[in-house]
């Protein structure tokens, strides 16, 4: 349970250091550029933690499909990018193959 917990941790900071990427208009904004180092860091830390439980093709997938799936939602939420069915159909896609591969991989 322990590395779902860090899994989470990882997902959560992976999606703040790629927002902080964006807010930090090309690294010409000091706190947020600063930022995006420190949150993937965590990120990474936390990802390489979880990882002595979990399988890396589900930790990965599950790391990577739902930090896309967040970050399109804040694209879409906070800056405004146009929010379309294909975009929907799409992320709900990257959400289904996060399940399948928990569902092929089992319990642990």
């Amino acid at each position: 349970m322990t590395s779902w917990i860090y899994l989470i941790i990882a997902i959560l900071f992976e999606v703040a250091g790629t927002t902080s990427m964006k807010l930090s208009d090309g690294l010409t904004r000091l706190l947020p550029s600063i930022l995006i180092f420190v949150f993937y860091s965590v990120s990474f830390t936390a990802l390489t933690l979880c990882l002595r439980h979990l399988d890396v093709s589900v930790a990965y997938a599950v790391w990577s499909g739902l930090g896309t799936a967040l970050i399109a939602a804040i694209g879409m939420a906070y800056f405004k990018e146009p929010l379309t069915i294909f975009k929907v159909f799409s992320i709900g896609l990257i959400v289904v193959g996060v399940i399948c591969l928990n569902l092929a991989n089992g319990r642990h």
